[in-house]
């Protein structure tokens, strides 16, 4: 069994939660390749500059799925993982099978069922519907607001569960349970996966009672259709997956980028000459403020180098997206958040929405809600104004997102 290091960055180290873009640089400029610890304690890899991370996030050997090797317990390390988040071993299969934790072709397999509902075509379709939502949600504002809770999270939730098909009086439950999922309390996961395990299968079981025009009846034609193609255990962590990522953390790009552009008077007066900087601006908020701050654990499937460094089959890599974000090696002045500034090649130009195989599948609808809610918000209250000079960051590991948000509208 491989030793825990004694020093390195820990993704649970309170200051690193607390600021992970200054603690992740200090460790970038340290070393390419820094061996750290992961959530349970056991080693890591973590990479932290920008081509680095790129090649470990393109790289087919680094997989998702814990890969058993002599020397190394990725497995046993994972269960011991659920174990301590108090998730049963019954649900453990519903944490291990959706599109976000398998590969190769399993992986193509599930994105293949979902990626039509998410093309950049189809996510233009629905613009108009976003741009309703928002101006609903924006017309029921007044006075003083936490943006996080009255606009910030309403609007993705109401988007993806209205695509996916949860009923509008559930959509609140799925909020809580969302939240309670990225929770590091005590049983507080474990709980959650248990509610949203149990209210899913429900669903689908209305579903094929009764058959909507949305994503869910999609997915139980294509199950209906062939068998092998999607599993029931499959369906539901499909679900899960797409209503959780697509309001969580599109949520957290909407309440972060809102706080940089009110803080950065310069870069919102850009944008309020110039109209057709916006998408330019959203993905440079996704760049500067973006919520994920480190991909989800990989794991080498064969022994790779990385930085010049050597990684062993079976080791644990933690791929840093904050820092590769803000990596001067990347980025003229990244610390400068520049509404203008636009990718040097083709693609995002950062890293926000991941990269390769596991590139995020709702990235296009993404970049269109953050888009639409902080400009149609920007436009609606030109004299919106903080209403406290410090901000709350919750305590969530890997990510960055703020627990409220209060403006005084007018």
């Amino acid at each position: 069994m491989t030793t825990t290091p004694s020093t390195g960055p820990n993704i649970l180290d309170p200051a690193l939660i607390a600021d992970p873009r200054g603690g992740f640089d200090l460790v970038r400029e340290e070393a390419p390749v820094v061996l750290g610890r992961s959530a349970d304690g056991t080693p890591a890899w973590y990479v932290t500059r920008y081509d680095d991370v790129r090649a470990v996030l393109g790289d087919p050997r680094f997989v998702n799925s814990p890969v058993p090797t002599a020397g190394t317990d990725a497995v046993a390390n994972r269960d011991q993982m659920f174990e301590m988040l108090g998730i049963s071993r019954e649900f453990v299969p519903y944490m291990t099978s959706s599109i976000l934790d398998v590969d190769g072709i399993d992986h193509v397999r599930l994105r293949k069922l979902v990626s039509r509902a998410f093309t950049v075509r189809r996510i233009n379709v629905l613009r108009p519907r976003v741009e309703e939502i928002a101006g609903a949600l924006l017309d029921g504002l007044d006075g003083s607001v936490d943006l996080i809770s009255e606009f910030a999270y309403p609007l993705p939730i109401t988007v993806i569960c209205e695509l996916v098909g949860i009923p509008e009086a559930d959509r609140p439950l799925w909020r809580e349970m969302g939240a309670a999922g990225n929770s590091i309390a005590p049983g507080a996961m474990g709980t959650a996966v248990r509610q949203m395990v149990t209210y899913t299968h429900d669903l689908i079981d209305q579903r094929r009672a009764q058959p909507a025009d949305d994503l869910l009846t999609d997915l139980i034609r294509a199950q209906d259709e062939d068998g092998d193609r999607l599993s029931d255990v499959e369906m539901v962590t499909m679900v899960l997956a797409l209503v959780t990522a697509g309001h969580e953390t599109t949520a957290n790009l909407i309440g972060n980028g809102a706080l940089a552009l009110l803080t950065h008077p310069d870069q919102l007066e850009t944008l309020r000459r110039e109209h057709e900087l916006w998408p330019t601006a959203v993905n440079e908020l996704m760049r500067w403020c973006g919520p994920v701050q480190i991909a989800q654990l990989r794991y080498a499937s064969a022994d790779v180098e990385v930085g010049g460094q050597a990684i062993a089959a079976g080791e644990a890599v933690q791929a840093v997206l904050v820092s590769a974000n803000h990596d001067p090696r990347a980025y003229d002045e990244p610390e400068r958040l520049d509404v203008t500034r636009r990718p040097a090649g083709r693609g995002d130009g950062h890293v926000g929405f991941g990269h390769g195989i596991h590139y995020c599948l709702g990235a296009a609808l993404a970049k269109q809600e953050g888009e639409v809610a902080l400009r149609s918000l920007f436009d609606r209250f030109p004299a919106m104004a903080l209403e406290a000079a410090e901000q709350t960051w919750a305590a969530v590991p890997g990510m960055r997102q703020l627990a409220s948000l209060p403006v005084k509208l007018r």
